[in-house]
């Protein structure tokens, strides 16, 4: 509802000004007649609905839960199963607000709700919150609106979002125990270098006629200077840790470590596997929904989180623009795999491109999940004998001594 600001005269001749939210300028007057106030000014300063809905966009971004993947996929499902049920939009907003259990999702889809009920598109609405809602989200959901197969298309996302978020936790399952293990070997030895190791070699420094072993004097050194220069060394690693972060996000140096990160060995291909399951399916999934190639191929770059693939498809999208078809701007790349330009190829001569694309998706996620299964059997073993060629040689660095001291009393 507007808001209008008025001034005028009470009953007195006192100035009078404020501000009052009605229909139109006409039920504004009248209320201010009624109260003997002679209106002079009025105008709109805005939108009631606008206020709130910013008052609360501050609130729910001051007090913001991260939205996973599985709840918005879950939302999404629900939202296609009413709407697909015949419930008017606002109606089925409606309900799953009720249904909704994260306070952050359920705020937002109230702001959703009522912009949508204020007359704005659905999709439009939902741009509103880029953070949650994907540029891929936004525009199927306007696809969806404008053939009037929202409900299908609904489903559609729902599906997608559910593979995105199955991947996502196998990825992160995958490499969390490694992770933890490495962690912990760091810690242990941290302690060990600043705490355990510099009461030993005391002991050693003070037989004065013993020659310490050249592991030894490693093992020493290095514990020497872990506990006296710990503060320099700490600060530094940090340091050097947010700027390669920052130079890697940076306009400059993003492509390189793109680069490097798909021919790095072991994890090169695996994320080369990644980024062209997310392509397939990610294409698929737009074009099934009726999204214009062109609008597709914008969205799908920025899906594949590597500026070198990223790249590749913007030249792909204008070679299309100019009538080429799909496959062969991939294969000039030579950064899509051969099956996958083959597959799409005969997509297109055969008009399924997006069951091809489906096809890709699909094996390549098998293969994915089959390499995050080998590479857990093989990090597992490796992160094990890492282990234990530090502890071997932290302890025969400290027996060896021990041993010779002891025979040369």
């Amino acid at each position: 509802m507007p808001i209008y600001a008025y001034r005028g005269f009470s009953a007195q001749g006192k100035p009078v000004t404020g501000t009052r939210d009605a229909e139109n300028e006409r039920i504004i007057k009248v209320s201010l007649r009624k109260e003997g106030i002679f209106v002079t000014e009025i105008r709109e300063t805005g939108s009631a609905s606008k206020q709130a809905s910013a008052k609360k966009s501050f609130e729910i971004k001051f007090f913001s839960e991260r939205v996973s993947t599985q709840e918005l996929a879950m939302a999404t499902r629900q939202l296609a199963t009413l709407v697909g049920a015949g419930i008017p939009l606002v109606d089925a907003l409606a309900a799953l607000i009720d249904q909704v259990e994260h306070e952050y999702l359920k705020s937002l889809w109230s702001d959703v709700k009522q912009h949508v009920n204020e007359g704005a598109g659905f999709g439009d609405s939902l741009a509103n919150y880029p953070k949650v809602f994907s540029g891929l989200y936004v525009n199927m959901v306007r696809a969806g609106e404008h053939s009037g197969a929202l409900d299908v298309v609904l489903n559609r996302l729902a599906d997608f979002t559910e593979s995105q978020a199955e991947l996502r936790s196998k990825i992160f399952g995958t490499m969390f125990y490694p992770a933890m293990m490495l962690v912990m070997a760091v810690g242990v030895t941290s302690v060990l270098f600043v705490f355990v190791i510099p009461k030993i070699s005391a002991i050693f420094q003070a037989q004065k006629n013993a020659v310490l072993p050249l592991p030894t004097q490693i093992l020493i050194g290095v514990s020497t200077v872990a506990k006296d220069y710990w503060w320099v060394i700490l600060p530094l690693l940090v340091v050097a840790i947010w700027g390669f972060g920052r130079f890697i996000k940076s306009e400059r140096g993003r492509p390189w470590w793109h680069a490097f990160v798909l021919k790095a060995p072991l994890f090169g291909t695996l994320i080369r596997m990644i980024a062209v399951a997310r392509f397939s399916r990610t294409l698929s999934t737009l074009l099934g929904a009726g999204v214009p190639v062109l609008t597709a191929f914008d969205i799908v770059k920025n899906v594949v989180q590597n500026d070198v693939l990223a790249k590749v498809i913007d030249t792909a999208r204008d070679c299309v623009k100019e009538g080429e078809a799909i496959a062969a701007p991939l294969k000039r790349s030579g950064q899509f795999p051969p099956l996958v330009v083959h597959m799409i190829a005969v997509g297109e001569k055969s008009g399924q491109l997006e069951e091809m694309l489906n096809n890709v998706a699909r094996a390549y996620e098998v293969q994915v999940d089959a390499r995050l299964r080998a590479m857990t059997s093989i990090l597992e073993p490796l992160m094990i004998v890492f282990l234990g060629v530090v502890v071997a040689f932290i302890v025969f660095s400290i027996l060896m001594p021990m041993m010779e001291i002891a025979n040369f009393a």
